[in-house]
């Protein structure tokens, strides 16, 4: 009898106190079709059983016998797949709540789910499932599938419990302890996975999966040589990721037995988990490599752990930064073993790698921090180091080597020995000459005041008072400047470059204030000693030639006028000029004359040929050749028609023909003079000669009415108006400066256009430029440089101009500067508007007008180093910013032979670039790190470098390089925004494609 039967006769016999008509009818009626339903179901064709036990259920009016159609609907179901089976199971038991089904209704769907592994639907049944219901036999098969379902289901702490139940069972028990194995393996509990694992391995089923696991247990367990010999067995039988997993067992096996070489093939094996390595993977293969001394290898798996913060990754840093020392890569050591030492994870390591990190940072400079920080911050964690002696002596060593001056002095403040009060000496000399190139005189003076509180060193206690003096007179103190040059005198040796040119500098800050005794003879002492540079030696025969020549030494000037022109560097034009004139004050006119002749000729460019023109004309004029006189004045106020001597040569014209009494034409020169050049003191003087000339020819009502027409002339108020103006001019010669200031604004107040306007203007305008009062001062000097061309004109376009460019009016200054580049009779004067007149452009994008000013700046051989670099600087960033890339190239290469501070920063930074774009890698890094050592106190450049550096690794292949130097940029320079968030765009995508192998890499999406 079948267990269903039996079950329909309990039924029965449970029923029998029912109706005895109904039992009839289930024996009777249904018995049949149900026993074939029953039979088809045990048979599995199961829809047919499903469409009789539904017809049956239909027709039946007996509960029992719905109850049991219920059932194997809802059973059949399951089986066939069908929707909403589950609903049919539920229906049942809440339809029949005692049916004796019930529990067998759950045991049998999760059965079913089970046999079909579907272990998620077959957990939900067995759950149901009252356990106390079941024979031993059920029960054991419950357990064991509800353990195994839980192990599917990765919920190891109930699959224990149930698998346990039946670790001894004959029928379940070698698969219960495989898998109590298994997870006890998976838990890492070694000992109790080969307890079970034991009692099972003789079983065929398990023997190749078992000797994977026995293999991995005994590396676990340290049995590294049983480890490999068991992997090794099972290599053959093995699939591909099985065979993968071995050789990772049998490498580390043989790398912690320390046969490396024997490692380093099977390691290399490893596919790693779905086809990634982790951090310590990589370690491994690069630790066996180091030990074999292949450190080229070594490098191109340590570089691989990228972003690690664990005892494995501060190792693999550690000798990563071993490797590139044996490589001579110092650049890389430095990142590395800095990494290493910022990991307190193995102390001993870390203390070496900081070791290290100092030394190297000494050695090529550090872009993250300064050397002399690295190392004081060494000395202060280990100040028991053996190696104290040797990091205190670099330690004072960098406060030079590094530059970064400001903090060096930070650190000294506090010490008081005698090594470090020297090297304070020298860093405060230093940081005020780092000034002084960077043009801040005030600030640069307080260093070297600094520097000599510590007398130590006599060689720089000398030349801190060379550079003190370069301080003073560029501000203009020239008296403190003389004494700072002789005190660096009195110490320092002629052979040193300052003191090969100290006399030079005394010279000019006599020759500053004047003082032509003191001022020649410090031109002539440096012009007998110093052969080296032409162009200052030019300058200076031309000083003390001008210094001869104000002193009325006229033939000792122009022997230094002669000197000047023979070497021909600057300014000959100038010592022609000057020597022609220095014959007419002694006496030799015609020399004179013929010297002017031939400046005229042999200068048609100079901005001293209209003063040659004018001079020539009095000379011929003073000799009575009236004629040729006359003629020069024409061809001066013909081709100079801006001149401020044109408005004199026409005058004198005038008087020419006065003196001839040739009255018309004198009449019409002073006529010309008057309406072309009002209110100037030629106008004035020629209004004053015609009245002469019209009194003369009783013309007086003919002057009174030209006179009219000239609103600059009045003539009832030309007295007052004299002594007004003189009363002021008196004050300024006093050098009242208050009361001069407020008698010129009286006069400019009263006579707006008075006769001497212009001059009360620009008077003005310099008294409030010497009281610091430069806002006042501009309106004086735009009224002078808005007037006729004067001897004033030149000096206030160049104050007016200064004066928009400290303001940063681009706009304003650009004209001004024009102005000044074509009407200047000085040549620094000419470089001062062509150099400024490339700023102004740039700043307003105009770039091709910025390189055009740059280039005619460059054009001058005569300008120093600094506007040279100025000028180099504004067409590289010009170019760059137009897309002319070959051209920023090549200037800011330009820029870097010549520029000093933060320019030569900036070129530095752009030549790396340009070297990274051109795929010269390993350059670019070259110029990076020495844009680290020798700028790194310009962080803004610093940084941007680094971030090239880690785009050149990128492409190198270094992942490590790269990562750590741009979470570095992330981390010390978060004060430019730029910077970090190319640093960030760059870092993520290093880390998105290092990730696909490294499964160590967290990474955002």
């Amino acid at each position: 009898m079948t267990r269903s039967n039996i079950v329909l006769f309990l039924l029965a016999i449970v029923a029998s106190g029912q109706v005895f008509a109904q039992r009839t009818a289930i024996y009777t009626n249904d018995q049949a079709d149900y026993q074939k339903a029953l039979a088809l179901y045990n048979n599995r064709q199961y829809l047919a059983s499903q469409i009789i036990f539904t017809a049956i259920q239909k027709e039946t009016k007996e509960e029992v016998m719905q109850s049991e159609c219920a059932y194997y609907i809802a059973s059949t179901a399951i089986r066939l797949n069908q929707l909403k089976s589950d609903e049919l199971v539920e229906d049942f038991v809440t339809e029949y709540p005692t049916s004796p089904k019930r529990n067998s209704a759950y045991v049998d769907v999760a059965n079913y789910y089970f046999k079909n592994g579907k272990y998620a639907h077959a957990k939900k049944w067995y759950d149901r499932v009252d356990e106390r219901s079941l024979t031993v036999l059920e029960k054991d098969t419950y357990y064991f599938n509800k353990g195994y379902t839980a192990f599917v289901t990765k919920n190891y702490s109930n699959a224990q419990k149930y698998l346990t139940r039946v670790e001894n069972s004959s029928e379940y028990g070698a698969q219960a302890k495989y898998y109590i194995g298994y997870m006890a393996y998976q838990s890492d509990d070694a000992g109790q996975a080969n307890q079970y694992f034991d009692q099972v391995q003789n079983q065929a089923k398990y023997k190749e999966k078992l000797s994977y696991f026995k293999a991995d247990l005994n590396f676990k367990l340290g049995n590294f040589e049983e480890a490999i010999a068991l992997a090794k067995e099972q290599i053959p039988y093995s699939t591909r990721d099985e065979e993968s997993e071995l050789n990772k067992i049998i490498g580390e096996s043989y790398f912690n037995l320390g046969n490396y070489d024997e490692a380093i093939p099977y390691l290399s094996l490893y596919d790693g988990k779905r086809g990634k390595w982790s951090n310590t993977d990589y370690y491994l293969l690069g630790y066996a490599y180091y030990k074999q001394s292949d450190y080229d290898r070594a490098i191109s798996e340590f570089n691989k752990i990228i972003s690690g913060n664990n005892g494995v990754a501060q190792n693999a840093y550690y000798h990563l930064g071993e490797s590139y020392i044996k490589l001579n890569k110092k650049t890389e050591a430095l990142n590395a073993f800095r990494n290493a030492s910022q990991m307190e994870f193995v102390p001993e390591i870390q203390k070496d790698a900081w070791y290290n990190y100092a030394k190297i940072s000494y050695d090529i400079g550090n872009p993250y921090e300064s050397v002399p920080k690295v190392l004081s911050s060494y000395l202060t964690k280990y100040p028991e180091t053996t190696n104290r002696m040797e990091v205190e002596g670099l330690l004072v060593d960098s406060y030079i080597t590094s530059k970064n001056y400001g903090e060096a002095l930070k650190l000294l403040e506090s010490k008081k020995d005698a090594v470090s009060k020297e090297a304070y000496q020298k860093v405060a000399f230093y940081r005020g000459l780092e000034l002084v190139e960077e043009e801040n005189y005030t600030e640069a003076l307080t260093f070297f005041e600094l520097a000599l509180k510590e007398q130590i060193n006599p060689e720089y206690t000398a030349r801190t008072n060379f550079w003190k003096g370069e301080c003073n007179y560029n501000l203009n103190n020239y008296a403190e400047a003389i004494t700072d040059y002789k005190a660096f005198k009195q110490f320092a040796s002629t052979n040193t470059e300052e003191g090969k040119i100290v006399d030079y500098n005394l010279g000019y800050a006599y020759f500053k204030q004047k003082d032509n005794g003191q001022s020649t003879e410090y031109f002539n002492a440096f012009t007998q000693n110093y052969t080296e540079d032409q162009v200052k030696l030019n300058d200076a025969y031309l000083r003390l030639a001008d210094g001869y020549f104000v002193s009325s030494k006229y033939s000792q000037a122009i022997k230094a006028y002669d000197a000047a022109i023979n070497l021909g560097e600057i300014e000959t034009d100038y010592a022609a000029f000057q020597k022609a004139i220095s014959y007419g004050y002694a006496g030799d006119s015609k020399t004179k004359v013929s010297e002017l002749e031939q400046f005229v000729k042999v200068y048609p460019k100079s901005k001293l040929r209209d003063d040659a023109m004018y001079e020539l004309g009095n000379a011929y004029n003073k000799s009575n050749d009236k004629d040729r006189a006359v003629a020069m004045y024409n061809q001066l106020s013909s081709e100079y028609r801006m001149s401020s001597l044109t408005p004199k040569a026409m005058l004198r014209e005038g008087l020419i023909f006065y003196n001839d009494n040739e009255n018309q034409k004198a009449i019409e020169r002073f006529k010309t003079v008057a309406a072309n050049y009002p209110g100037s003191p030629e106008a004035i003087q020629a209004v004053s000669t015609a009245r002469l000339i019209y009194i003369d020819m009783g013309e007086v009502d003919t002057y009174a009415s030209w006179v009219k027409t000239l609103d600059y002339v009045n003539v009832t108020d030309a007295d007052l108006d004299n002594s007004t103006y003189e009363a002021a001019e008196k004050r300024y010669l006093d050098n009242d400066v208050d009361a001069a200031i407020k008698q010129f604004n009286g006069y400019l107040n009263q006579f707006k256009n008075g006769l001497h306007a212009n001059q009360a203007h620009f008077y003005l305008a310099q008294l409030y430029y010497s009281k610091g009062l430069k806002v006042n001062a501009t309106p004086h000097y735009k009224a002078v440089v808005d007037a006729q061309s004067s001897e004033f004109t030149e000096e206030a376009l160049k104050r007016l101009s200064q004066s928009y460019l400290d303001g940063k009016n681009w706009i304003d200054a650009i004209p001004v500067l024009e102005r000044l580049e074509s009407e200047a009779t000085f040549p620094q004067n000419v470089v001062f508007a062509q150099s400024n007149l490339m700023k102004a452009n740039y700043q307003l994008s105009k770039y091709k007008s910025a390189v055009s000013y740059a280039e005619k700046v460059l054009a001058n051989e005569t300008i120093d180093n600094k506007i040279k670099s100025d000028a180099n600087i504004i067409i590289a960033r010009s170019a760059f910013n137009s897309k002319d890339m070959a051209r920023a190239q090549q200037a800011y290469e330009d820029v870097s032979k010549v520029a000093t501070g933060e320019t030569a920063a900036e070129a530095l930074y752009y030549n790396a670039y340009f070297k990274h774009k051109d795929a010269y890698f390993e350059e670019s890094n070259a110029i990076v790190q020495r844009l680290a050592k020798d700028y790194s106190s310009y962080k803004y450049y610093s940084a941007k470098g680094l971030v090239i550096m880690a785009m050149n690794y990128k492409e190198l292949g270094d992942a490590f390089q790269a990562t750590y130097i741009l979470e570095s940029v992330i981390e010390n320079f978060k004060t430019f925004d730029d910077v970090i968030l190319d640093a960030n765009t760059q870092l993520s995508e290093i880390k998105k494609e290092q990730a696909k192998t490294n499964s160590s890499i967290q990474t955002q999406d």
